[in-house]
């Protein structure tokens, strides 16, 4: 995800690299995500980390589950590290998550957390699904083949 040059408060935050090498992407969504304040505190500093969570649909609302923020060594009030945290969404898309996860067998999974220009903690979500084996190393395969191809390019010109 690109910095604007002209948003000084847009911070990436903890991005999950390994989605789009595990996970076919279809869609991705902005979500809002509901936090305490010494979640917030601790993310400025940028420690945080979405690898290992899922986003799932229960009851009626989304939740983050398994996420990870570290503690905030100077609150007074502590927040528990892997809580599970409200995601925020209109009614309309949480009914589409929950369509896309129930009757295609689709998983939601964290994209990007980071700060929007606003200053406000936002997570894009993907709708994905998962790739085999035989998918992730085509995938692999792809990326190593555009790397070559750019290295004979340049070593060419």
């Amino acid at each position: 995800m690109a910095k604007p040059k002209d948003n000084p408060n847009y911070k990436v935050i903890a991005e999950n690299r390994r989605a789009r090498f595990d996970y076919a992407i279809e869609d991705d969504l902005e979500v809002g995500i509901v936090l305490q304040g010494s979640e917030v505190k601790s993310l400025r500093e940028n420690s945080a980390n979405i690898t290992e969570c899922y986003a799932a649909v229960e009851n009626g609302e989304l939740w983050l589950v398994n996420s990870y923020i570290a503690p905030y060594n100077r609150a007074m009030f502590p927040h528990e590290e892997r809580r599970r945290r409200k995601l925020l969404v209109s009614r309309k898309e949480l009914s589409k998550l929950w369509n896309e996860t129930q009757r295609k067998g689709m998983t939601l999974v964290p994209l990007v957390l980071y700060f929007n220009h606003k200053g406000i903690a936002k997570m894009k979500i993907g709708i994905a699904k998962g790739k085999k084996n035989h998918d992730k190393r085509e995938t692999a395969a792809k990326r190593d083949w555009g790397r070559q191809k750019q290295r004979l390019l340049k070593n060419a010109g």
